[in-house]
């Protein structure tokens, strides 16, 4: 009876101790609000990039996301607590945030929190100009541009960067994005040649916003885009900085 006794408190221990490892587990994964959603552009299959993106983040173990097809989580100050991050995949081509909205992000990114923006994404919201500041450089209609989508080289600026770990120049099967806009000082950390602008472009960047971090980085046009293992390993080690939880 006492064997038995022993035996039942060491499974009871083990159970309590493995949920208990589950528990932090899950409670010490990074936090993301993904805000997807239809932008009306033929160009992309923005359910294939929401997904693709999500994919390579709860695949690397660290995160736990949330989708939303809407902006309306930005609305409430106090739903946005629970995330370390906000990623925006979403060019919001028609209307805009609201006024609550526009403050909440800012609030949560000057606060210490992270934003991400991807490709086309850096275009919403043409009205707002600390939206622009916010994302450091922005696609604007009419003077950013890219050539046809093919195979480029993608050449690692700063490879001491946390974000560039373990990365070494790569090829991308992408968009090139060029021209994108704006001089807010930004900390550039990839680039590539374009035989469009003729220039030598910057594909992922950081910014500090008030006590917070911005990664945004251009790569992105379909999920054969993002689950470039490189690409993959950007985002994911992007998202990690941006949240305050690169190693």
């Amino acid at each position: 009876m006492r064997q038995f006794t022993i035996a039942l408190l060491s499974v009871l221990l083990l159970t309590g101790y493995a949920s208990s490892a589950q528990t932090d587990a899950k409670t010490s994964k990074i936090k993301v609000l993904l805000i997807t959603g239809d932008d009306a552009t033929p160009a992309h299959n923005w359910k294939e990039m929401a997904n693709a993106t999500q994919e390579v983040l709860t695949e690397s173990g660290k995160f736990e996301v949330k989708v939303s097809e809407e902006m309306t989580p930005l609305d409430s100050a106090d739903a946005l607590k629970e995330y370390d991050l906000i990623f925006l995949t979403r060019f919001n081509r028609t209307g805009t945030l609201s006024d609550p909205g526009k403050e909440n992000l800012l609030a949560f990114v000057r606060g210490g929190k992270g934003f991400a923006v991807s490709h086309l994404a850096s275009a919403s919201f043409k009205e707002w100009d600390e939206f622009k500041k916010l994302c450091g450089r922005n696609w604007i209609m009419g003077t950013s541009g890219h050539g046809a989508r093919s195979p480029f080289k993608v050449k690692i600026v700063n490879p001491t960067h946390p974000i560039t770990q373990g990365l070494t120049d790569f090829e991308a099967d992408d968009e090139l994005y060029a021209k994108l806009q704006g001089d807010t000082p930004i900390n550039v950390l990839l680039e590539a040649d374009s035989d469009w602008s003729k220039k030598t472009e910057p594909l992922a960047f950081t910014l500090n916003y008030g006590q917070g971090r911005v990664f945004h980085e251009a790569f992105g046009h379909d999920g054969k885009a993002i689950k470039n293992p490189a690409v993959a390993k950007l985002i994911v080690q992007g998202c990690a900085w941006a949240a305050g939880k690169a190693k």
